[in-house]
């Protein structure tokens, strides 16, 4: 059910691949919600994606952007002010890659060039996009951004490989650029830790079958659904969060601060 919580925002959405998307999910409800905004992705991602069908589902344009590439997101982020007439209210930013984890390189043998394409496209992004915005004066007061990240930047989770140093990279980030745009701008910066979600990046990830029925297990509610992170994605560029910045905000239920379960125990027990 809409509330009209977004009714007058405008935002930018990053990384809507397919309807498994998070990002996806989060255009969706904000459009339910009255939000105006621009839909980017990498050309090649949109080549890939069905991202044509939800901008016109969402009323929505597109325009094409490498998160990497500061000319681009220059360019992004001053067409979406003339597109949406105004500045902006949200950005979520939710891009994710290892090329280690895509060829099955382990974590103890690194290609390092590929570990630096990584830490661009997953973090250090997010730290363009921020100084991007900054820079061009694009935010309105009390907005809102958020970057998707997972428990694997505070935990051990062997197949997660060099995107657990990546996600902790851009948890920092969001922390200390949170800083200086709450100070300067009163803009608020978060990060989002989703349970493990059935995404074409998240299946990508070796093992991550085996490890989403067990996160299962492990959280007292479950893993939270794509849709109920997107609700929650709402509520944080929403007013009913303005005093809300610099968190890492789990949202996976319960599974960052249980240390067992008794169905856990009960499968050993079998």
């Amino acid at each position: 059910m809409a509330n009209n919580l977004l009714k007058g925002k405008r935002g930018i959405i990053f990384g809507a691949l397919n309807e498994q998307s998070i990002a996806w999910k989060v255009a969706e409800r904000a459009h339910e919600e009255g939000a105006t905004f621009v839909l980017t992705n990498a050309p090649i991602a949109m080549r890939m994606g069905e991202i044509n069908d939800l901008a016109k589902k969402t009323g929505s344009e597109i325009i094409p952007a490498d998160a990497t590439s500061v000319e681009d997101l220059e360019n992004l982020v001053s067409k979406s002010m003339e597109i949406l007439g105004g500045k902006i209210d949200f950005i979520l930013h939710s891009i994710g890659m290892s090329v280690n984890v895509r060829k099955g390189r382990h974590y103890t043998d690194e290609n390092y060039d590929w570990t630096m394409k990584g830490i661009d496209v997953s973090a250090l992004s997010f730290h363009k996009v921020l100084q991007t915005a900054k820079k061009l004066d694009a935010m309105n007061e009390w907005g809102s951004i958020l970057a998707l990240t997972y428990i694997a930047a505070q935990r051990v989770f062997p197949d997660y490989n060099d995107m657990a140093d990546n996600k902790a990279y851009l948890e920092s980030i969001a922390r200390s650029f949170g800083y200086y745009f709450g100070v300067d701008k009163k803009v608020r910066v978060n990060t989002i830790s989703q349970s493990p979600t059935m995404t074409t990046a998240g299946s990508g990830v070796k093992g991550f079958n085996e490890f989403i029925n067990f996160s299962e297990q492990m959280s007292p509610l479950g893993n939270a659904s794509a849709l109920a992170c997107a609700d929650y994605c709402i509520t944080m560029f929403s007013d009913l969060t303005k005093y809300v910045t610099m968190q890492n905000l789990f949202h996976d239920g319960g599974f960052s601060t249980t240390g067992v379960t008794q169905a856990v125990i009960d499968k050993f027990g079998e």
